[in-house]
């Protein structure tokens, strides 16, 4: 890991930002620090920055982006010179944005090209991770407009929430359905029962991705 980032090892530096993140939310919850709001945004950008830099090789979604991530910054500043609470929706679709084409990017590089490696293995567990980040997000933003959609987890900023977000998103991709978290309104239900869906489908595609790659690599060598 102490390698400069190249296309042979760019999804393990991505998938660890991205594991960072998850852990670094969950601070708020244990150490009840209010600085660490800020933290989590710090955090943020780092995972930004680690995904441009590691998906700098893939042109055309990096412009986009890069794109997304100044303008999630430029909003991030606005908030702390006007704390407005509808300034978080802004940032959050950005985040979204920014996650869905991180996502796009990885799976374009990936999933039924090439030949299969470590790196691409370690890409496909960033893929997974993304889906659950992507999915805590779009939970966040249903408590921007409907504070009682879930029960189990209230309408709080999004750097509070974050946390119950995404253990809420990844309990419901992987089936896992532990009940302390739930949701009551129609539209925090159909969102919940797609992200459920997905990580099935997920699971089913990725293994017949590296195992096509796998086959096709071995009929070359045969050959």
């Amino acid at each position: 890991m102490g390698k400069r980032i190249s296309e042979k090892n760019n999804f393990y530096y991505l998938t660890a930002a991205l594991v960072v993140l998850l852990v670094s939310s969950s601070l708020e919850q244990v150490l009840k620090i209010g600085f660490l709001d800020l933290v989590l945004q710090g955090v943020t950008v780092l995972n930004f920055v680690v995904c441009l830099v590691s998906l700098r090789f893939d042109k055309h979604w990096y412009r986009f982006l890069l794109l997304i991530a100044i303008c999630w910054g430029l909003v991030s500043i606005t908030k702390v010179i006007f704390p407005l609470r509808q300034i978080d929706t802004l940032i959050l679709v950005l985040m979204f944005t920014f996650f869905w084409g991180t996502f796009k990017s990885i799976a374009r590089q990936i999933l039924f090209t090439g030949s299969i490696d470590t790196n691409k293995v370690v890409g496909s567990l960033a893929l997974f991770l993304l889906l659950g980040l992507m999915w805590a997000i779009a939970y966040l933003l249903i408590l921007e407009f409907s504070a009682d959609s879930f029960t189990g987890m209230v309408q709080l900023p999004w750097g509070e929430n974050f946390s119950n977000a995404a253990y809420f998103s990844f309990v419901t991709l992987t089936t896992l359905g532990y009940g302390d978290i739930s949701p009551i309104s129609p539209v925090a239900q159909v969102i919940v029962y797609l992200e459920a869906i997905a990580g099935v489908f997920y699971m089913a595609i990725v293994v017949a991705s590296l195992v096509g790659a796998s086959q096709s690599n071995q009929e070359k060598n045969d050959g």
